[in-house]
């Protein structure tokens, strides 16, 4: 089960959710909430990378607040500064390290709607973050502007659903772009006749079991072929 811990100190500290596997050791994942906050959800996630072999951890973006309002969570989302959400995800990659239950200092991210605009600039503010499976990306902010030369020799895995290809498709076609051209290695995977948040099982009117457990299996693939590999 994921337990609750606060990183750093002072007007710095953030809590985060943390689980690992019961051996004590695996490869570390941070995990990137949705606009809603550090929901039940995120934490079933974090629980369910610890049960697949996974150290997680999921910072607290929103420092407590959490919401179940789309109109709450929109103030929230758009509150978020960019720089700021880069620097906890850097920071809760640091803190993976620094546990000691990692074979090597690289890291992945996992990151849904919100979080999954921030898990594809993940890998640019982290130099450990070498692979990243973002769900649904959002990245609403005008000041989203992912420095991709950083991505050389990583990867993203970008899970899309069927109902966000009109907003975010050229946007999401147009990094990936990007990440090639600097080197790195970025997958679009579309799931036909999905909605926004097709992975979330708390959402049964958007929730779609199959694609869900497709796209959950080909990112723990990732994470398996890039984190348990040989480290270059």
């Amino acid at each position: 089960m994921s337990t609750m811990l606060e990183i750093g100190s002072g007007a710095s500290a953030m809590p985060a959710l943390y689980a690992q596997p019961s051996s004590g050791r695996g490869p570390g994942v941070v995990v990137i909430q949705e606009w809603w906050g550090l929901v039940p959800h995120i934490s079933s996630v974090v629980d369910r990378l610890a049960d697949a072999g996974f150290v997680a951890l999921a910072p607290d973006l929103y420092r407590g607040e959490t919401t179940t309002e789309p109109d709450e969570a929109g103030k929230l989302m758009m509150g978020l500064r960019v720089s700021r959400a880069a620097t906890d995800i850097a920071t809760a990659a640091d803190h993976l390290v620094r546990t000691g239950a990692l074979p090597d200092d690289r890291v992945g991210a996992m990151g849904f709607c919100m979080g999954g605009g921030l898990a594809l600039l993940a890998p640019t503010v982290s130099p450990h973050i070498v692979c990243t499976a973002a769900f649904y990306p959002a990245m609403p902010w005008p000041d989203y502007h992912p420095a991709w030369a950083n991505y050389a020799g990583r990867e993203a895995l970008i899970h899309q659903c069927e109902s966000d290809i009109a907003s975010t498709g050229p946007d999401i076609a147009r990094y990936a772009a990007e990440i090639a051209s600097h080197g790195g290695t970025a997958v679009i995977v579309d799931y036909p006749g999905t909605q926004h948040a097709f992975f979330n099982d708390d959402r049964p009117e958007v929730f779609d079991a199959v694609s869900a457990a497709a796209a959950w299996e080909s990112s723990l693939a990732l994470f398996h072929r890039v984190l348990d590999g040989p480290f270059a």
